[in-house]
């Protein structure tokens, strides 16, 4: 009798521990349940475009007048060039190293994201003397380089955390700007629309930015694996 309750009890537990083991692989673990998610929205404005810009010199390259990107509005309204932050949530992984170039009298593209002391190449394609010239919020130049033919490319860091305003010397509508954070970031499309992606879930605060509008920020709810969608309005 005692023999066999002996072995019942033995398989009672070897039963068990199996059931256990079996639980173990196919329950999702922790991780599984914190997968990141995303944000995506749009950002659009009311705000009507601006006159275009007259060229008082270097016509030929330049020709008479350039739109003044300032604003660039979608016809559906959708903004472009807007910055969007997630505040606080650092970005991982490496991003593509800034470059500026200098194309028919405008800074290509006219507002990027780069990381604290990334490396800025800048050129131009222009047969005229430009300069890219860096100066962040107080005022201070932290570069500026002269491009006398085209085809030259300069590389320097982009410096501390905040947002650089990039200006030529010799055409002064040329403008453009570098956002400098080592937070997560996007830059909307000519669409007006920005996805942020492997968010870990959780709750936060998006900042952002633009040269010429302005919006508060929003709160933002991130469940794991899922999109959270929050869209903007600039006035």
């Amino acid at each position: 009798m005692s023999f066999g309750v002996d072995i019942f009890v033995r398989e009672l537990r070897h039963g068990a521990l199996a059931a256990g083991l079996f639980v173990a692989m196919v329950a999702p673990g922790p991780l599984d349940a914190q997968g990141p998610g995303t944000i995506a929205g749009t950002i659009t404005t009311a705000a009507g475009t601006l006159a275009p810009l007259r060229v008082t010199f270097d016509q030929k390259v330049c020709g008479n007048e350039l739109p003044d990107d300032a604003i660039v509005r979608g016809r559906s309204g959708g903004l472009a060039n807007a910055v969007i932050t997630l505040v606080g949530v650092k970005a991982k992984g490496a991003t593509a190293a800034p470059a500026i170039l200098n194309e028919k009298c405008r800074f290509v593209p006219r507002v990027q994201v780069a990381r604290p002391q990334a490396t800025i190449t800048t050129t131009s394609s222009d047969a005229v003397l430009h300069t890219t010239n860096a100066q962040r919020a107080d005022g201070k130049t932290l570069f500026n380089i002269a491009l006398p033919v085209p085809g030259m490319k300069i590389s320097k860091p982009a410096g501390d955390a905040g947002v650089l305003r990039i200006s030529c010397n010799t055409h002064p509508w040329m403008h453009g700007w570098v956002v400098v954070t080592d937070e997560m970031s996007a830059v909307t499309g000519a669409d007006g629309k920005f996805t942020i992606r492997d968010v870990p879930p959780g709750a936060y605060e998006l900042r952002i930015w633009h040269e010429a509008l302005a919006g508060p920020p929003k709160k933002v709810t991130v469940a794991p694996g899922q999109t959270a969608t929050v869209d903007f309005v600039l006035k």
